[in-house]
Parts: structure tokens; sequence; C-alpha cells
């Protein structure tokens, strides 16, 4: 049996991103605990070159957004990134997820093998749909979404394995 295009994206990128927002629950629960702001952990980092747990919901939500409108043949949308506190990061996440639920099934149909052209270090690099879904869209989308559960792992926050599954 294969997997469709949608069934390969569409439900990882809500699951994913519903368990971040339970995820970002239980960060604000811990810092209303012990008195300080979120803007903390929005501003957190794993090292000082990396980006903040802001930007990584930003690029998290923009590989959803990208995703599922490359595939689908439509423009992606423009989101500014503005977001800093809790309450916006979580409205960027839930915009993203009611974008997925506009999504059907027969909109990804034959995504495979779309053309889909990327901007790469100063390139444009062209692929077919399958390899950008499994090859750039969601390991990128993982990596960044990980990278959120770590910086709020790291700063104390009492979550694991089954916070970042679901």
């Amino acid at each position: 049996m294969t997997i469709s295009m949608y069934g390969m994206s569409v439900p990882v990128f809500t699951r994913m991103l519903t368990n971040l927002l339970a995820i970002m629950d239980k960060a604000e629960a811990y810092a209303a605990d012990r008195k300080f702001d979120t803007l903390v952990l929005s501003e957190a980092r794993l090292a000082p070159d990396m980006i903040p747990f802001r930007g990584q919901i930003m690029i998290a939500t923009d590989h959803v957004k990208g995703c599922v409108s490359r595939l689908a043949g439509k423009e992606v949308p423009s989101w500014p990134d503005t977001e800093k506190t809790f309450d916006e990061l979580r409205a960027r996440i839930q915009k993203a997820l009611d974008l997925l639920s506009t999504v059907q099934a027969s909109d990804l149909d034959g995504s495979e093998d779309r053309q889909i052209t990327l901007k790469l270090g100063g390139n444009e690099v062209t692929m077919d749909g399958e390899t950008y879904l499994t090859q750039r869209a969601l390991p990128n989308f993982y990596f960044h979404v990980t990278t959120a559960y770590s910086i709020l792992r790291n700063n104390g926050i009492p979550i694991g394995k089954r916070d970042y599954i679901g």
C-alpha cells in the first residue's frame, strides 16, 4: 500500500503542531508557577548562534504553509515574522492549523510528480513533489519542531517524549 502525499503531510503537520501547542501550555504553566515572563522562553536558544524558540516556531510554520501550498500548486501565503509572545506564537501555529484544515486530499493528488522550484543558497533548485516533501519539507519541519521542544526542555520545562509525539 502506498501512502498518499496528503497522508504524508497534512496529518503529520497537524499532529505535531497540535502537540507543540500543548507543550507551550506546559511551558506557560511552568513560567507562571516560577513567576517569570514567557518572553524569556521566546528568546531562549540552545547555543548563542542558534535561532531562538520564537524563530523555530516561525520557520516550522513556514515549512507547513510552503509545503502544502507548493504541493497544491498554489501561491505560498506571506506571513510577517513579527511574533514574540507566546500568545502571538500560538496564533501563528493556529493559523497554520487553520490552513491545513482547508487542504483536501484531492488538492495534493498527483503532487508527487509536480515540479517544485526553490531558491536555496541563491540558486534555484527544482525537484519533484515527493522529493521535496520527503527530503526537504518534512526534515526541515521536524528539525525546527524538535529544536523548539529542546529549547523548552533545556529550560526546565517538564516535558518528555510523550509530549513531543502526542
